[in-house]
């Protein structure tokens, strides 16, 4: 196990009706005016913004709204939000709605304080915000872990690049957190919310060359078996309570470092995916993961054999074939593939809503290594032509 930090301090509120708690959480913490960041018009047409903004104003708090955010959040929107934030003299942000929402309103707080500052110079690691607006969510959408998480990913229209930025200040201060707000969540957006959450943990444990990890391990492998019972009931009854609050719980722990404690954390399947609805907005992120995954995993399990077949045995409950362990490896590939099938998820990029091309691999697989100043490590280190390899293999 190698050394780690571990530091979670986002207070968590779960539960039912939680929501209607937003005013007294954020009157509990002295704030005066609050930017109410949110999507499109479902959080309108299901009443939650009304919810929302009627809590805040019984609680004496003034309100600015700032809407219209879409999947795979971009810079653009999150400059909007900054100047209403300096405007309007906003002292904390309040995300109502997904991952999305929230890492735009991280994004506006990382920003808004910090006018002489090029935003994009913090996701291009080259600068970092010295300071940031505090800021919470009502998580309404079971998938990224945003809500917990110091992880935050932006889109630049500009130049097409889409880049993650890590942080202390991307950690809310609260999180409200009922699972009865995702009930009407789409059957596909609820399967990309169910593959984004195996996937955070999938590539915490596959994703390194640590050894002797068991308790994570032990950890990761408990909450995978959890998320695939509850992805199966919550689409098959979109209602069930149990079922939703566990994808709920188990999206904000996938992402919020436990399931990969003492183990190097290589996200490459992420990064690749990153540049793929980097190029193609059109695609979702959680269906982007579907569709690369089990390429990239057929791709590397040659070099860890043992580590893809002991997913396989404690998790997808393959039996073991001590004689021929990368047999097991694959047919556990197999099982996730037939998994994510089952909650009629694309498992091939020919399957996804984009028109994806051959001839933009190229492009997309330079974006990844920077322009070739890095390749991605993990079980077997990719580079440039590794990454076109398997963005054909996924074709």
């Amino acid at each position: 196990m190698n050394n780690f930090e571990y530091c979670v301090p986002t207070r968590v509120i779960f539960g039912r009706d939680t929501q209607k708690r937003a005013g007294e959480l954020i009157k509990e913490y002295g704030f005066r005016k609050v930017m109410i960041h949110y999507g499109g018009g479902s959080v309108k047409r299901s009443g939650l913004l009304d919810q929302v903004t009627a809590s805040l104003r019984e609680a004496g708090i003034e309100t600015v709204l700032f809407g219209g955010v879409q999947a795979n959040p971009t810079l653009s929107k999150a400059l909007e939000g900054m100047e209403i934030c300096r405007r309007e003299g906003v002292d904390f942000i309040l995300a109502v709605g997904g991952g999305s929402v929230i890492d735009s309103a991280k994004c506006i707080a990382d920003g808004a304080p910090n006018p002489e500052i090029d935003p994009w110079k913090f996701f291009m690691k080259e600068a970092v915000p010295p300071k940031a607006l505090p800021h919470g969510n009502i998580l309404t959408l079971s998938a990224s872990g945003s809500e917990t998480s110091q992880s935050c990913v932006i889109t630049n229209e500009e130049n097409g690049l889409k880049r993650g930025f890590n942080c202390p200040a991307h950690r809310p201060l609260f999180a409200v957190c009922n699972p009865e707000l995702t009930f009407t969540v789409s059957r596909f957006q609820t399967g990309c919310g169910t593959v984004d959450i195996l996937m955070h943990t999938l590539e915490r444990y596959l994703g390194g060359t640590t050894k002797d990890t068991a308790l994570t391990d032990r950890i990761a492998e408990g909450l995978m078996k959890a998320v695939i019972e509850a992805g199966t009931a919550a689409d098959l009854n979109p209602e069930d309570y149990e079922a939703r609050a566990t994808l709920m719980w188990a999206g904000s722990l996938s992402h919020n470092d436990l399931t990969g404690l003492g183990r190097e954390v290589m996200m490459t399947v992420h990064q690749l995916e990153h540049e793929l609805s980097g190029k193609y907005p059109e695609v979702a992120h959680g269906a982007g993961l579907s569709a690369l995954f089990c390429s990239w995993a057929r791709y590397v399990c040659r070099d860890d054999p043992m580590r893809f077949a002991q997913l396989a045995v404690r998790v997808w409950d393959v039996e073991m074939n001590f004689e021929n362990p990368l047999k097991t490896a694959l047919d556990g590939i197999q099982r996730i593939e037939d998994y994510f099938k089952s909650l009629n998820m694309p498992v091939r990029l020919s399957e996804l809503a984009a028109d994806v091309k051959e001839a933009d691999f190229d492009e997309m697989a330079e974006k990844c290594t920077n322009f070739g100043r890095r390749v991605l490590p993990g079980i077997r280190e990719l580079g440039k032509r590794e990454m076109m390899e398997i963005y054909r293999m996924a074709l």
